[in-house]
């Protein structure tokens, strides 16, 4: 009788409720069993190695700075599909600005042109009403062009040894720089997201716009800020990928769009919006970069790797869109 009777208190049922909690820590338990296999699996490989796992956190660093930004765009219901391009772009500017102009400049110019590129994208969205699905492809396209013309194809090299050091190659307390940036990305976004106004606004848009500006609350505002953040956020992706480098290319980002997407979802972060994480895009983007690392140490070719990531996203949307439609 107790137990009925707490079950309807709380208005439902308690196997609904140990399902919702169950779905919370999927992406942890998701994580844990994909270590522990390659862990068995490739413990001749050098997988359990400190060199390798300190290695699939460094590679991982851009990505999850990337799938911090997306956190906040799929939170309000919208997608960036430009992120790529936009980590190109704002790498060649940072390493052509820092070889004329210096470090302070590199890193304006560098962060300055993400911003923009997210300016361009949140305008379109939030002003003229475009689906930012469309407008994120074109500027995919568009900004992939302008860093392929933007050096004719060249690679630049960095060679200010305090801008590669702060942004990728160096360390600080015995603890390389790119795990730094890590843990003050998720740390701010965490912070803004769970605790400020402005995260509860993103969700709240994501989740009902029509409700949300009925509330009050400036859903074109959101939209672009949201865009923003994301192109600010690959921009600085795009001078983490140029410091440990020691240079910039117009390739820089260009695989990064799925695992990143991959990340956010296989996260926690629904699809529609109106629900996300940042801890768990963090986890999720760890554990494509240990998938990917382990999946090389087993000697599976890059289709084979594209193949695995692709059905995982596809395992990650279908559970997004179910628990969207509860």
């Amino acid at each position: 009788m107790m137990s009925s009777a707490h079950s309807s208190a709380s208005g439902q049922p308690a196997s609904l409720v140990n399902r919702l909690n169950l779905q919370q820590y999927v992406v942890y338990l998701g994580f844990l069993a994909i270590f522990l296999f390659f862990a068995i699996v490739l413990k001749d490989s050098g997988f359990l190695t400190v060199r390798n796992l300190s290695n699939i956190m460094l590679q991982t660093a851009p990505v999850t700075i990337m799938a911090i930004g997306l956190v906040f765009v799929m939170s309000a219901g919208e997608i960036d599909l430009s992120i790529g391009s936009t980590v190109a772009v704002s790498a060649l500017a940072a390493a052509v600005t820092v070889n004329d102009y210096g470090l302070a400049a590199g890193v304006v110019v560098g962060i300055g042109a993400g911003l923009l590129i997210g300016l361009l994208n949140g305008v379109l969205v939030a002003y003229v009403k475009l689906p930012s699905f469309l407008v994120t492809l074109a500027t995919l396209g568009l900004f992939a062009g302008v860093s392929r013309s933007m050096t004719n194809l060249r690679s630049i090299p960095v060679t200010d040894s305090t801008f590669t050091g702060f942004f990728g190659s160096g360390s600080f307390l015995g603890v390389p720089s790119l795990i730094w940036w890590t843990v003050v990305a998720v740390v701010c976004g965490h912070i803004i997201y769970r605790e400020t106004r402005f995260g509860a606004h993103v969700l709240a848009t994501g989740d009902n716009s029509r409700a949300a500006s009925v509330s009050g609350i400036s859903v074109p505002r959101i939209r672009l800020a949201v865009l923003m953040i994301s192109g600010g956020l690959a921009g600085l992706a795009g001078l983490l990928y140029a410091g440990r480098l020691q240079a910039a290319k117009y390739t820089l980002g260009e695989t990064d769009l799925m695992t990143v997407i991959a990340a956010v979802i296989v996260g926690g972060t629904l699809l529609n919006g109106g629900k996300g994480t940042i801890i768990g895009a963090l986890v999720g983007s760890l554990m494509m970069g240990m998938l990917n690392n382990g999946l090389i140490l087993m000697g599976l070719s890059v289709s084979d790797q594209m193949i695995v990531r692709g059905l995982i996203i596809l395992a990650a949307v279908a559970v997004s869109l179910r628990e969207k439609s509860r």
